[in-house]
């Protein structure tokens, strides 16, 4: 896949480079909740995991990305399409900035705004969608800004430390 380019941050397909950035982000357990994880991973199983993310969309039914600032590739976070479905063109799009030096420099922006362009325009998308937890507020902020919009809350269906959470889920669809 081409490298997607924006005016600060390009994002590019996941390389053999990118095991310990992922390894750090998957046993992140302040960020579990948002990605549904419950259990360490291994260098060995996100070893296993980049050897076979050539795999294309179609035959994976996701794509992750590397969001990167620059080009000695170091990946700053992460943005999947994830649930593709080629039948009903749509797919769940999620969004991982690591650390928090790195938030609030519009790298989650310009990172969605290339993903959705690339959903919609190269894979013919009809439509997008976000699960996104009801009190995460910097990420309904970003994905409202695209135009996504909450179309139902699932209730006490995230727990966390013993405390169930609400989680809404945002969708957007593509008008052309």
């Amino acid at each position: 896949m081409k490298t997607l380019k924006g005016d600060t941050i390009y994002i590019r397909a996941l390389e053999p480079n990118d095991l310990e950035f992922i390894y750090a982000i998957e046993n992140d357990m302040s960020i579990w909740e948002v990605s549904n994880t419950q259990t360490p991973y291994s260098r060995f199983l996100i070893k296993q995991y980049l050897e076979n993310a050539h795999q294309d969309i179609y035959e994976a039914k996701q794509l992750r990305l590397a969001i990167c600032q620059d080009q000695d590739y170091p990946a700053v976070g992460l943005i999947d399409l994830f649930d593709f479905d080629p039948k009903n063109n749509r797919a769940g799009i999620g969004i991982v900035i690591h650390k928090e030096a790195n938030r609030n420099q519009n790298i989650g922006t310009e990172a969605l705004a290339l993903l959705i362009a690339y959903g919609f325009n190269q894979l013919n998308l009809h439509q997008l969608y976000a699960n996104i937890g009801t009190h995460n507020k910097a990420s309904i902020a970003l994905f409202t800004k695209f135009g996504f919009e909450n179309i139902g809350i699932k209730k006490d269906w995230i727990l966390v430390n013993g405390t169930y959470h609400d989680e809404a889920i945002f969708q957007l669809i593509n008008k052309k």
